[in-house]
């Protein structure tokens, strides 16, 4: 069992860092080669770049994702994929994806996508990142490597 994370854009990368060294938990962070850095804390051979054509990371995410890992996201559509595989899943802010829920973000992004190419304009998007969305991250992750024995309670 491992950690995939789709990281082109992932704000918590630390924070899974440091778990997983406390917990001695493989996590390969996937990323297109245009976000490749070398200002990180994080350790270089956790890192797989790939080219940077659309959904290469989510590809790499895919080839590689096995039942029971945990896969960080916040693309829904690769949520869905992930847990058709037998992954959990959960997004940069803590919402932990599931088969209930899945459908219905799914069929709310399809919706806010007609809305856009009508022209009109779609209520909400993207709410700015607070420190909260770090704690309930942390703790929602906590709790799916305690419930699926990633590590003993």
């Amino acid at each position: 069992m491992k950690i995939l994370v789709d990281s082109d854009a992932c704000p918590v990368k630390d924070i899974i860092n440091n778990i997983s060294q406390k917990y001695n938990i493989e996590v390969l962070f996937i990323s297109s080669i245009s976000h490749y850095t070398t200002n990180s804390n994080i350790d270089r051979s956790k890192f797989l770049y790939v080219d940077n054509s659309s959904q290469s990371a989510d590809l790499g995410i895919m080839n590689r994702a096995e039942k029971k890992d945990i896969i960080i996201t916040d693309d829904y559509g690769l949520a869905s994929l992930v847990l058709s595989k037998g992954c959990f899943c959960i997004s940069s802010k803590g919402y932990i994806y599931n088969k209930d829920n899945i459908n219905s973000l799914l069929t709310q992004r399809y919706l806010s996508m007609q809305q856009r190419k009508l022209n009109n304009r779609v209520k909400g998007g993207s709410k700015k990142r607070e420190v909260s969305d770090d704690e309930k991250f942390k703790n929602n992750l906590m709790k799916l490597l305690k419930d699926n024995e990633f590590i003993k309670n």
